[in-house]
């Protein structure tokens, strides 16, 4: 009975988030696969070896997946962009930081920055964590001499993503350019 006070949850409530971790584990793989469009619950619950409508215990439905894969893709960006500035990121190392941040996972990166998943319509609430991006970033910029922060958030916003877009598409092959270097080019070009 400790044990169940220290932790703060039921056995019954640390297999429900064990299922639903899992299933969404498996929902980035299939979505890494085949797209974030392609995504489907019943699939899901058959590589965990249940059935469809057992899954739906745990997820109301594939929406309720997604919405949580971006919550998590949010989370998981605002965490970065937090502890970059805690340590005192400057504005090209939070850039950097973004850069590695998408290039260790592409799918989460697109889930949230690419093209929308038809159909799904992502609560409001999916928008409070984004914000927290965006302080960060702000934060940040209004710690440099730059005379407009906002303004220089909005530039490093929009167009480092337009070459993380571009690099993570696959869109430099061929090029003969390194998007590295591309990417650094535009960071210099911001502060």
């Amino acid at each position: 009975m400790a044990r169940m006070a220290e932790s703060g949850t039921t056995p019954r409530e640390r297999y429900r988030n064990q299922v639903r971790a899992e299933a969404k584990q498996l929902a980035w793989e299939q979505i890494a696969a085949d797209g974030a469009s392609a995504l489907s619950l019943n699939a899901v619950a058959k590589r965990m070896g249940m059935s469809g409508p057992a899954l739906y215990r745990y997820f109301t439905g594939r929406d309720e997946l997604i919405t949580e894969l971006i919550r998590d893709a949010y989370r998981s960006l605002a965490d970065t962009f937090r502890d970059a500035a805690a340590a005192g990121a400057d504005l090209p190392d939070l850039a950097r930081a973004l850069r590695r941040w998408a290039l260790a996972d592409p799918q989460r990166y697109f889930l949230i920055y690419g093209t929308p998943v038809p159909g799904y319509h992502a609560p409001a609430d999916t928008t409070t964590i984004s914000s927290e991006i965006m302080a960060t970033l702000l934060g940040v910029c209004g710690a440099t001499d730059s005379p407009a922060p906002f303004a220089t958030a909005l530039a490093f916003w929009t167009r480092l993503h337009g070459v993380l877009s571009l690099e993570l598409a696959g869109q430099f092959a061929g090029m003969d350019l390194d998007p590295e270097a591309l990417f650094e080019a535009e960071i210099a070009t911001l502060r």
